[in-house]
């Protein structure tokens, strides 16, 4: 089982497709998962593997596709009734086991993301510099040194983890930057000076392209780090990929690689949050539906709805 995992990770990482892997690291009896098992999960919520039955699964869908917008991985505790610690669950997710058979269960859910394209349009020392930092980054860099080679841009998918940086140096500035600003591309900036930077976004507002997409638009490129040198401005260019990236901008939307997360309610037994539409168990009571996550919340529940709907969850 584990080597076919690994082998279809390899697999969508070699596709590009974005998928989170999820791993038993520790459990407490009585759990039917044990250390090592595996779990992934790809973009649409759909899982190959396994890691626990009924109430691990919700749980690590819902985080793995939180993993995948953010980008970061987490540590998930699922606890049995005495199971939790104060002084052992810093730093861990954790959710109430809510199934009859108890037990805890620890796991490590990890996103995996296609590497962030870096396209270089035009040429020059700054260009040069920028492509040799940021292979060594671990970018996937498209130059595209000219008019000619623009015809590469239809092949690519710019998302919000792409970034593209012109750098022509001619009245051709616009006609690519307007161009790249009607793609998805999270970072688009020019190399130029401030003038020359002012001169270009006026026209590009004349061309008609809308505010919002101004607005993820740098000029000049880079941070204020002094630079002078082209190596020294290809330094501050890629600083600010690199904080782009892992700042709050591009986490706070999700990835276009991501599919948008469905309407949800959630259980007041134990806080987890359901997907309303595909919710296999739900309750109707004092005039509305509540959803559960198993079919233990939804006892818990029958037995006394007034309390629960009293209650926050």
């Amino acid at each position: 089982m584990a080597e076919a995992l690994l082998a279809l990770a390899a697999e969508l990482q070699r596709r590009g497709e974005p998928f989170a892997l999820a791993t038993v690291v520790r459990c407490e009896a009585p759990t039917s998962a044990k250390p090592g098992a595996k779990a992934l999960v790809r973009r649409d919520g759909t899982v190959e593997g396994w890691v626990g039955g009924a109430c691990a699964e919700p749980v690590v869908v819902r985080e793995a596709l939180d993993a995948l917008r953010d980008g970061r991985p987490r540590l998930v505790g699922l606890y049995g009734e005495g199971g939790r610690g104060p002084d052992r669950t810093e730093g861990i997710l954790d959710y109430a086991m809510t199934c009859h058979s108890g037990g805890t269960l620890e796991i490590y859910v990890e996103p995996y993301l296609p590497v962030p394209l870096l396209v270089l349009l035009g040429q020059g020392p700054v260009i040069e510099a920028l492509a040799t930092l940021g292979r060594a980054t671990g970018y996937t860099v498209v130059p595209l040194p000219d008019d000619a080679a623009w015809a590469g841009l239809d092949g690519l998918v710019l998302d919000r983890r792409a970034s593209v940086v012109v750098a022509t140096h001619a009245d051709s500035d616009e006609d690519a930057l307007a161009r790249v600003l009607g793609t998805e591309a999270g970072y688009v900036s020019l190399v130029a000076s401030r003038r020359r930077a002012a001169v270009v976004v006026e026209r590009l507002r004349r061309r008609g392209v809308p505010p919002e997409r101004l607005g993820r638009f740098k000029a000049p490129a880079g941070l204020d780090l002094g630079a002078v040198t082209p190596a020294e401005i290809a330094i501050s260019i890629l600083a600010e990929i690199v904080q782009h990236h892992r700042g709050d901008k591009l986490t706070e939307a999700a990835p276009a690689a991501v599919e948008t997360t469905a309407p949800e309610a959630v259980d007041p037994i134990c806080g987890m949050r359901v997907e309303i539409a595909t919710a296999r168990y739900r309750s109707e009571a004092a005039g509305r539906t509540t959803y559960f996550c198993c079919l233990h919340c939804k006892e818990t529940f029958d037995q006394d709805p007034s309390r629960y709907l009293a209650e926050p969850a």
